[in-house]
Formats: structure tokens, sequence, C-alpha cells
């Protein structure tokens, strides 16, 4: 499934990747050998109302075609299948009319029937529920995703403080109770805490859009007042280890400065992360991009570069160890 984004200041010409011959043909087919089924990303032709919101098609570079020049140019491209796309009674005229041969849809039909044969759904088209009972879910399938999680943890600072030992008094906040009193002592104030933890999420601001909201976030990477003061306040009273979900890139210059240790994750559980603290697994993760020093620094660099801002925090690729 190739993306929605299209190629700039490249040798492929700037349309999104759904259209985009050079890419799916010239790089993934001819040249890297997928002889696989390409399905577009999610309404790249038509118009849709998602929960309630109206969406335009995410036809980059290729808005001011129409909705047949669309499915031309995507099936020249190279494509087999368009998701979240309900329109086939406009691929029938291209073929009626002759703008599309039926050997080229033959290309495709033979790809996606290929797979579902390898899959035995001809064959044996339900699924197994006694089988799926046993397979979903299993202990050996569970315990390599708390490995991985683990292993995608990393640690960006340490003050001389990790991991920690024994079993110290901790303020948390967004751990859940029961899995901290296997690592301390749980108290309710910082004040009477030997350290503090704290799990935290890259800020970011709120869009009027349900659907938008649900999978992503947008807008600024810094925290805002009163929250900032808040946190370092905490820092100001007890040792305190941050723990920051990336979903995006955070700018947290004043907090990676004032806390005793910091950790970032991908998405983990508090075991996992606690883990990490206490010294239970070892950290060995690196950054897949860099963590900026201001929104200023972001706002001036490329959009869609990973580690060109000015004078980061944290470069990528940068990891310590214990």
């Amino acid at each position: 499934m190739p993306y929605y984004g299209m190629p700039m200041g490249t040798e492929h010409e700037e349309v999104g990747f759904a259209f985009n011959k050079g890419v799916i043909s010239g790089l993934l087919r001819e040249k890297y050998g997928f002889d696989g089924v390409v399905c577009t990303d999610w309404g790249p032709l038509t118009d849709a109302n998602i929960m309630g919101e109206n969406f335009p098609a995410r036809a980059w570079g290729v808005e001011h075609f129409s909705l047949p020049e669309r499915i031309v140019k995507s099936l020249v491209a190279g494509i087999d299948q368009f998701g979240g796309e309900a329109c086939p009674e406009a691929l029938v005229e291209l073929v009626r009319a002759g703008q599309v041969s039926e050997a080229r849809l033959d290309i495709s039909v033979r790809r996606l029937l290929r797979d579902k044969f390898r899959l035995g759904l001809f064959e044996n088209p339900c699924v197994d529920e006694d089988s799926a009972a046993h397979i979903a879910g299993n202990a050996a399938f569970r315990a390599a995703g708390e490995l991985a999680q683990r292993k995608s943890i990393v640690l960006l600072k340490n003050a001389d403080i990790l991991p920690l030992r024994g079993r110290p008094k901790i303020y948390v906040e967004n751990v859940n109770a029961e899995v901290a009193a296997q690592y301390g002592e749980a108290v309710d104030e910082p004040g009477a805490a030997d350290v503090a933890i704290l799990r935290l999420k890259t800020p970011f601001e709120p869009r009027n859009s349900i659907f938008l909201e649900s999978f992503f976030h947008a807008g600024d990477l810094d925290f805002k007042e009163p929250e900032k003061s808040r946190l370092l306040a905490i820092m100001s009273q007890v040792p305190t280890i941050v723990d920051i979900y990336l979903d995006r890139p955070a700018v947290i210059p004043e907090i990676a400065a004032a806390c005793a240790g910091l950790v970032a994750n991908f998405g983990a559980s508090d075991a996992a992360v606690l883990d990490i603290i206490f010294g239970r697994f070892k950290p060995t993760a690196t950054l897949p991009f860099e963590l900026p020093s201001s929104m200023e620094a972001v706002r001036a660099q490329h959009p869609d570069v990973p580690h060109d801002s000015a004078d980061p925090i944290f470069e990528h690729g940068f990891g310590l160890n214990y």
C-alpha cells in the first residue's frame, strides 16, 4: 500500500504514489522485483464522508483530473486495487470505451486471485474458530510483543540515577497503580517520594475532527502553560524519571534539562517502561528521528526530513544504555 504522499525534487513525477508510475512500476516492480498486489491508500479517487465529515479525494498532484482520468493514471502506474473506493461502474465504462484493456485488468486479477489461492480461501474460506482461539494472542506471540516493546524503548538521559534499585518510594502519574506496586512503594505526593515517574505524551493541538483526532495528531509539539510549569515543579521537588510517548517528535528542552532520567517509547506498557527504569531490561534502542530544540527550529526545517532541525536536543540515532 503506497502512502498518499508524492515525491518532490526527485527524478519522479510529482504526483501521489497511487498515480506514480516511476515509483510503483519503476522502483517497486522493476527495480525491486515486487510482483504482489499493490493497493492504494484509502480514497485516492473520490470524495468521501467519513464519520460525518467530508474529505476530498487524496489525489495529490492530479486534483484537476476527472474520475476516469485518475483511474487510468493509477492503472498505468501499476496499481491493482483501489482502497476505500466503490466506483466499479466508472472502470467498466472505461473498458467499454476502449480506454482500459481487459488484458490490463487480467494482470491485476491474477495477482489478487493468486494470493487468495495461496491462502486457501477457495478450498477453505471459513475460519477454524477452535484453532483461532489458540493461535491469536497465544503466549509465544504475546512474549514476542512484550520483547519488541522493551527493545524499542530509548534511553535519552541518565543523571546517575538509572537503573533504580530496591523498592523506593515512588510518585507516579499515568502508571497503573497495581503495576507500580510491583516495583516500589507508591506514595500520593511528590514530596513524600524518593523518585517520581511520569509517563507523558507528545503534545498536540486538537482539531475539530473526530476522525482525524482518532488516528492522527497535529499542531505544536511543545508543552504549554500551565502544564509545563506543573511538570517542572514536580522535578524541582524530587528526582524525576520522565517517559514520553513519541507518536511525533516532542519539543521538550526544559523537561529534558530538569529531569533526572528520560526515556522514550513508541507504544509500550507500564511494565515494559518500568522494566527499563528498574534495570530488569537493558535499553538498546535509538531514536528514529531527532527531538528538536524549539518550535522555531521545527518551523524552519524541511517538512519531510527527520533530522535537519537546528541544534536538536537529541539527534537522530541517539540512544544510551546502562
